[in-house]
């Protein structure tokens, strides 16, 4: 893989600054934030006033444990435009979750927060090792959700030839990457694995591919996945975080150099950790709930918005600003399977040991009399497709699973190309269990 550690030069004064100069920035803005939050959206007031807060409360950033939570749930009761903190005609874009679990979230933008976020995208960008004069091949979807057009502007801003193609068409990004020769693709980690079997059965070696990084985001996914990708293509695989309601890719972002989790860019979000049962906020290094503020959006400003992402804060390394480690999983995603708590990304960690399996999976859960089952449905790959290796394979899969998450689990070893494919986030969990 080439070197693309930056030039120390290239990057914002901001990035290396010391702890107490960003501390100092965080205070003056979050001071702003709350103030705006609290003039000019009524949910926070009415939040802020219940709990017996003022943000004229906030003295010190440790004082922010003393203002309330927000949710996804006050997003959907203030639906659509109720916690916009600008007139609706200020608003220059508006995108939305699909509302699949109820009303959808809608977030918008103001023609200063389009800038920053491009602003941050480009930095993460370059964060991955992409430079000015790069072609970026863009997966990620386009329309209501972030990750395409967040994607799209910030690559334009740092200088790049965009390649907007969005998700599907497999048989397509595999011709344009060959055709375009970009250095760099944004793409979710389960589709670049899609992409990967298209290369493969199209009898293209992805090793002789351009691409020299990919930046991943959108849903958890492994060190182990990331070594499958690296391996396979020969090229950086990089973690990319965000979210619509914080302000959508590139609130924290990989450095190229270290891969040793996400640094986020503390001059406009700041992080905490919390106790996702109690809500107590946790020191950095314990792993918990990881919540923002936004420091410097216009539109929808957010304090303390509960991600639901489970992950721990770390010092920094690349650059001085402090590092989330990559998300293990979701507190509201978990899997509690007889008392005991499952990520879907502990099942992929093991997966990928076993040699003859494929890195596609989807677990199913179902009620056996009072009990809950676990069924994971994988593939075997081409070089393991007799009756034979697919039994083995699923033993080694069980043991694996048994002994390290703690569950016993039944393996379906299907065929290549039998489990269900996705172009966007993976749907990792079908849940059939009768809960009436």
């Amino acid at each position: 893989m080439l070197d693309l550690t930056p030039d120390r030069a290239s990057l914002d004064p901001i990035e290396t600054a010391s702890r107490d100069e960003i501390a100092a920035l965080q205070l003056k803005r979050m001071k702003w934030s709350l103030a705006h939050a609290y003039e000019n959206v009524p949910h926070t007031k009415a939040s802020f006033d219940e709990k017996g807060v003022h943000p004229d409360d906030l003295k010190t950033l440790a004082d922010l444990s003393k203002f309330p939570f927000t949710t996804k749930i006050d997003l959907r009761d203030n639906y659509p435009f109720g916690m916009f903190a600008v007139p609706r005609e200020k608003v220059v874009r508006i995108h939305g979750s699909s509302g699949t679990t109820g009303k959808p979230t809608v977030v918008g933008y103001t023609a200063s927060d389009i800038d920053m976020w491009s602003d941050l995208v480009a930095r993460s960008i370059r964060a991955s090792g992409g430079r000015p004069g790069d072609i970026v091949h863009v997966s990620y979807g386009y329309g209501l959700f972030t990750g395409g057009l967040g994607a799209h502007y910030g690559a334009e801003r740092l200088g790049c030839t965009v390649v907007p193609i969005s998700g599907g068409m497999t048989e397509r990004q595999v011709q344009l990457i060959t055709d375009f020769k970009p250095q760099v693709i944004m793409v979710t980690p389960s589709y670049m694995l899609s992409i990967l079997d298209e290369f493969r059965r199209q009898g293209i070696d992805p090793r002789e591919s351009s691409l020299a990084v990919g930046i991943f985001g959108a849903e958890p996914w492994t060190n182990s996945m990331r070594g499958e990708i690296e391996q396979a293509f020969d090229m950086h695989a990089v973690d990319i975080y965000g979210l619509s309601e914080v302000m959508g890719p590139g609130v924290a972002n990989e450095c190229v150099e270290t891969k040793d989790g996400l640094h986020i860019w503390e001059d406009h979000f700041y992080p905490e950790i919390i106790d996702p049962v109690t809500g107590e906020v946790l020191p950095d290094g314990e792993i918990g709930e990881l919540v923002f503020t936004t420091l410097s959006k216009e539109a929808l400003p957010m304090v303390r918005y509960r991600t639901r992402d489970l992950t721990r804060l770390l010092p920094g390394t690349a650059r001085s600003m402090r590092r989330m480690e990559k998300i293990t999983g979701r507190s509201d995603d978990m899997i509690i399977l007889r008392g005991v708590n499952v990520f879907p990304t502990q099942i992929e960690e093991q997966i990928l040991k076993c040699a003859g399996l494929a890195p596609h999976f989807q677990i199913e859960l179902s009620t056996n009399g009072r009990m809950d089952d676990m069924t994971v449905h994988v593939e075997c790959t081409i070089t393991s497709a007799s009756e034979e290796a697919r039994t083995a394979s699923g033993k080694e899969l069980a043991h694996h699973i048994k002994s390290v998450v703690g569950v016993t689990a039944r393996i379906n070893v299907a065929e290549p190309g039998k489990v269900a494919r996705s172009e966007g986030k993976a749907k990792r969990v079908v849940d059939n269990r009768n809960r009436t």
